[in-house]
């Protein structure tokens, strides 16, 4: 039973700029040739887009009674309160109220979080920072899933 997934997706703008990669590439490879300019506009936009779908393919889950965050997997047993960050809270919580024991699933282009407090004892991890478009929607699937 799954009750919460989000794909954390680069935003369109970073499509543009993989775009731009590959004209720049292009440009570089023009004083060669036609062919190796279009190699250079191919390949370029091509890795470039690798690279950017890479970046936005993590996901979020609460599946059963695990939280899946990219690639960590962390029962619901495991975690404590789950608290909504808005948007100034979110950089906080990223910034000056870090723990660098935390785990972050950090995607800057975000601006709402989760933090979800890590209560296993064998664990030294505090808590789970984990950017998400639907915070609300995130914390009422890991409340359900602790019931």
């Amino acid at each position: 039973m799954q009750s919460y997934e989000e794909r954390l997706t680069a935003p369109r703008s970073w499509w543009l700029v993989a775009a731009l990669v590959g004209v720049a590439c292009a440009l570089m490879l023009l004083p060669v040739g036609t062919l190796p300019m279009l190699g250079g506009l191919i390949g370029g936009c091509a890795l470039s887009a690798v690279v950017v779908s890479a970046y936005g393919s993590v996901r979020i889950r609460v599946v059963g009674d695990a939280l899946i965050a990219g690639d960590a997997k962390i029962p619901v047993a495991a975690l404590g309160e789950a608290q909504v960050l808005d948007a100034e809270e979110a950089v906080a919580w990223r910034t000056h109220k870090a723990d660098a024991r935390a785990f972050m699933l950090l995607r800057s282009y975000i601006r709402t979080a989760v933090r979800v407090e890590i209560v296993d004892p064998s664990d030294p991890t505090p808590y789970a920072y984990l950017s998400t478009r639907d915070p609300e929607r995130l914390v009422a699937a890991l409340t359900a899933a602790r019931v």
